[in-house]
């Protein structure tokens, strides 16, 4: 009911999971739940100064909650043009389309600005591409070095093993979000990481 409410109030539509377009390496759209993003301000990462990329955006729930909320510029990435449409039709009706920007395009493809300084993903692809766009956001640092943090809200198994074992990316901090919901899953955290 929530994010229905939320939705409202920010004038998009965001909600509903959708595996229409899922396949082995990219996976379906599921909206970060709004309790999770809130969750996640309370931490202190994101600031009005801040760049967010939201790889795998959808329906652009991430890109807009976060400019609205706290002032930031926010990219969403998505590689589906039906999800990506859904979103420009999100960013028309938006309180605050200045602070968004979408584009089409595969995550492996995508130049990261060097301003870019926050990097979301809610499993939005295999590990095989998560490892391009690593590779990615590693050269954007090393060209322009910067504070850097890389989220990942309800992180795999798979994501979890390469990013502990990249000498190149350290732990920075764990959001709990088990809290917000009535079930135990261990999986339910945002691990944050940095490009060292």
């Amino acid at each position: 009911m929530k994010d229905i409410q939320i939705d409202q109030q920010l004038n998009i539509k965001t909600t509903g999971r959708d595996d229409s377009h899922a396949n082995n390496y990219n996976y379906p759209y599921e909206p970060t739940d709004y309790s999770v993003l809130e969750q996640l301000l309370k931490e202190g990462y994101i600031g009005k100064k801040s760049k967010v990329i939201d790889y795998g955006c959808g329906k652009g729930r991430v890109s807009f909650y976060l400019a609205y909320e706290t002032g930031c510029k926010a990219v969403g990435i998505e590689y589906d043009e039906r999800l990506y449409r859904k979103a420009l039709t999100n960013l028309e009706h938006f309180s605050k389309p200045y602070n968004v920007s979408l584009e089409c395009i595969n995550a492996v493809d995508y130049v990261v600005p060097d301003d870019a300084d926050i990097f979301y993903f809610f499993n939005p692809f295999s590990k095989e591409i998560l490892s391009s766009v690593l590779t990615r956001i590693k050269e954007s640092v090393y060209s322009n070095p910067r504070e850097n943090y890389l989220m990942f809200y309800y992180p795999s198994d798979e994501y979890v093993s390469l990013l502990t074992t990249d000498d190149a990316i350290d732990f920075v901090d764990e959001v709990d979000c088990s809290s917000l919901f009535n079930k135990v899953d261990s999986r339910e955290r945002i691990l944050i990481f940095q490009i060292a």
